[in-house]
C-alpha cells in the first residue's frame, strides 16, 4: 500500500537530502498540479520551466516511480517525484492505518464515488452527460467520432482518421513549451485510436494513416518547442505502429521501399527509422533491391566533400542510408568507399581506421590513421594521435608513440595530457626522466605567464600554481601540493580539495587553506556562496575543536562577523555557527 511506502523519511531516502530539499521547494511553491490517485497509482504534473508528468505506484511492496524529466530518465528519484510524494502526503494528512483500525472513516476515493454515481444512472442520462462533455472537450469529441467510424456507423474510416490527424496537427502560430502539452495530448489521442487498427483486417489502413500522421506531425514540429520530448515520443510510437502494421499487412514491397526512402531522406527531424534494415522483413528481396536502387541513384549525385564545405543535411542522410546498407551486407570495402567521400576532418580518417581495426586489418587501419595525421598538420585530432600511439606501441615503435604524446602535452598542458604522458612513458619504462622534463616545462610555463604583460595586464602577476597542485594531487603527493599552493595563487576548488585531504594528517594546514578561501567566497555576495562558505567555516570549527582551539575559532567567527557585517544573509548563517560553537 502507498500508505506504507510514501513518507517524508522514505522520500528523502530515495532522493537524497539535496534532491529532497529541491523537491520540497517545488511542493511548497505549489508546482504540483492535477494530483490524481487511481487504482493505487498517484499521477500529477509538476510545473517549473517545463511541465513534467510524474507517477508513483506500489509494485509488489516497492515504491516505483516515473517522471518525464532527464534526471529520472537516468534512473534517479528526482525532485519532481519528491514534490508529488509530498503533495500526496499533504492531501491525506492525518489519515493512516491506525485511523482505519480505530474505526474512523476510510480515505475518500473520488473516482470510486463517481463510478457509483454513474452506475446508478440510466443509459439516456449517461448519453446526455457524455454528449455534453464532448461539446466542451474536442479531444473527447474526436475520440467518440473515430470510435463511431471504426464500428461502421458512418462513412470512410481512413477519411475520418485523416480529418482527425489534420485537426490534431494544425498549427496557427508557434507553440512554446507552456502550450505543448495540449498539442501533444491531441496527437496522442489520435495515436491511441490508430493503435486499435493494428489488426489483420485494418493493418493496411494503419500503414497509410501512420505514414500520414508521422509526416504531418514532423512538419508541425517545425513550429513547436518540444524540448521536453513529448511529441517526439508520440512520433516514435507512431513509427512502431507503422513497422508492426507493415509486418502484418505486407504492402507492395517496391512501393513501400519508395515511401520509406522518401521518409528517411526528407522528413525534417527523422525521429523514426525508415531505413531498409529496420524494415528488412516487410521489404523482402524485391523491396530491398528497390530501396538500394533509389539510394544509389541519389548517392551518385553526391560529390566528395571538401573541408571547406558547410554542413548539408541531405548529404548526411543519404550517406547514413548508404552506410547502413553496406553494414547490413557486411561489405567493409563498400563502407570505406562511402566514408571516403567525406575526408573533411581528421576524425573521419580515424573513423575509417577503426573500421579496419574492427575488421582485423591493422595495417590498413594504421595507413588510414597516418594519412589523417598528414592531411591535417594544422588542426590535428588528438583522438587520431591516441589511436596511433596505441598502434605504435603494439609495433614497438616506442619513440614515435612517445613523441605523439609529448606533442599533445606541449600544445596544451592539462592533467589529461600529463596522464597520457605518464601512461605511455610508463609502459616504455622511461617515466622518471620524462616526468622531470614535464614538470620543468610546467615550471617554465608558470614563470612565463607570470612575467607576461599586455594592455589588460600591464604589470607581472603573481604566479599561478594551480596546474602544479593538480598534478601533485593526482600523484597523491600532498607535501608538494601544499608547497605549491603556498608559492602563489591557486584555483579555489583545488585548495578545498587539498584541504580535505590534509584534514587527517595536517589539520592545521587544512584550517589555513579553508580560511584562505572563505573570504573570496563570501565576497561573491550571493546566498549560494554564503552557504558554501558556512560549510567550510563549520569544517574549520570541527578541526580547531579537535586541536582544543575552540576559543580561537570563536574569535575567528567574531572577526568574520565584523568584516562582513553589511552582508545580512551571511551574518544570519554565521550567527548560527556562533551559537552552535558556544553550546558546545
Amino acid at each position: 500500500m502507498l500508505d506504507d511506502l510514501i513518507s517524508r523519511v522514505s522520500l528523502e531516502a530515495f532522493a537524497g537530502a539535496t534532491v529532497f530539499g529541491r523537491g520540497e521547494e517545488y511542493f511548497t511553491a505549489g508546482a504540483v498540479e492535477r494530483l490524481r490517485v487511481t487504482d493505487g497509482k498517484v499521477t500529477a504534473s509538476v510545473v517549473s520551466t517545463q511541465t513534467y508528468r510524474v507517477a508513483l505506484w506500489d509494485d509488489d511492496n516497492d515504491l516505483t516511480y516515473d517522471c518525464t524529466c532527464p534526471h529520472a530518465a537516468d534512473g534517479n528519484f528526482c525532485k519532481h517525484c519528491v514534490a508529488v510524494g509530498l503533495a500526496w502526503l499533504a492531501e491525506h494528512a492525518g489519515e493512516s492505518k491506525s485511523s482505519v483500525k480505530s474505526g474512523r472513516k476510510k480515505r475518500h476515493d473520488p473516482w470510486h464515488a463517481i463510478r457509483q454515481y454513474l452506475s446508478a444512472q440510466s443509459p439516456d442520462t449517461l448519453i446526455e452527460l457524455l454528449l455534453d462533455a464532448a461539446q466542451r472537450d474536442d479531444r473527447l469529441y474526436q475520440s467518440l467520432l473515430l470510435k463511431t467510424e471504426q464500428t461502421g456507423g458512418t462513412g470512410n474510416v481512413a477519411a475520418a482518421f485523416r480529418r482527425a490527424i489534420d485537426g490534431a496537427t494544425h498549427i496557427r502560430d508557434f507553440i512554446d513549451w507552456r502550450e505543448v502539452g495540449t498539442f501533444a495530448g491531441n496527437i496522442d489521442q489520435v495515436a491511441d485510436s490508430l493503435a486499435k487498427l493494428l489488426k489483420p483486417d485494418t493493418a493496411a489502413t494503419l500503414v497509410e494513416l501512420a505514414e500520414y500522421a508521422i509526416e504531418r506531425t514532423e512538419h508541425a514540429m517545425e513550429q513547436v518547442d518540444d524540448s521536453n520530448g513529448e511529441i517526439g515520443d508520440i512520433v516514435y510510437r507512431l513509427g512502431e505502429l507503422h513497422r508492426k502494421a507493415c509486418a502484418m499487412a505486407r504492402p507492395d514491397p517496391a512501393k513501400l521501399a519508395e515511401r520509406l526512402f522518401r521518409f528517411e531522406t526528407t522528413l525534417p527531424f527523422g525521429l523514426c527509422s525508415f531505413d531498409a534494415v529496420t524494415y528488412r522483413d516487410a521489404l523482402g528481396k524485391e523491396g530491398l533491391r528497390r530501396y538500394r536502387e533509389l539510394a544509389q541513384a541519389e548517392w551518385s549525385k553526391i560529390k566528395p566533400r571538401d573541408r571547406k564545405d558547410s554542413y548539408d543535411a541531405h548529404r548526411f542522410r543519404i550517406t547514413r542510408v548508404m552506410e547502413q546498407l553496406a553494414e547490413a551486407n557486411g561489405d567493409i570495402d563498400e563502407l570505406v568507399a562511402i566514408k571516403s567521400r567525406d575526408l573533411s576532418s581528421g576524425y573521419h580518417y580515424l573513423d575509417i581506421a577503426e573500421i579496419w581495426t574492427k575488421a582485423r586489418q591493422p595495417d590498413k587501419a594504421l595507413e588510414w590513421a597516418e594519412r589523417g595525421l598528414k592531411a591535417f598538420p594544422e588542426r590535428p585530432d588528438n583522438r587520431l594521435r591516441d589511436f596511433l600511439v596505441v598502434a605504435y606501441l603494439k609495433r614497438k615503435r616506442n619513440d614515435e608513440a612517445l613523441q605523439l604524446t609529448w606533442v599533445q602535452f606541449e600544445e596544451q598542458q592539462t592533467l589529461d595530457h600529463y596522464k597520457k604522458l605518464h601512461d605511455v612513458a610508463g609502459k616504455i619504462g622511461v617515466w622518471p626522466a620524462h616526468r622531470s622534463r614535464a614538470l620543468a616545462l610546467v615550471a617554465e610555463a608558470i614563470a612565463c605567464e607570470t612575467k607576461a604583460t599586455s594592455h589588460r595586464k600591464p604589470t607581472p602577476s603573481a604566479p599561478n600554481y594551480s596546474f602544479r597542485v593538480e598534478i601533485a594531487l593526482w600523484e597523491k603527493d600532498l607535501d608538494t601540493a601544499w608547497t605549491a599552493a603556498n608559492e602563489g595563487i591557486c584555483n579555489r576548488s583545488l585548495l578545498i580539495t587539498l584541504a580535505g585531504k590534509l584534514e587527517s594528517s595536517h589539520p592545521d594546514n587544512a584550517v589555513t587553506l579553508y580560511r584562505r578561501v572563505v573570504v573570496p567566497i563570501v565576497e561573491q555576495t550571493n546566498n549560494t556562496a554564503y552557504e558554501e562558505a558556512i560549510k567550510l567555516i563549520r569544517k574549520v570549527g570541527r578541526l580547531m575543536k579537535i586541536r582544543n582551539q575552540s576559543q580561537q575559532f570563536r574569535d575567528y567567527v567574531a572577526d568574520l562577523r565584523e568584516q562582513f557585517k553589511p552582508k545580512r544573509n551571511f551574518i544570519k548563517l554565521l550567527d548560527g555557527v556562533a551559537r552552535a560553537s558556544v553550546a558546545e
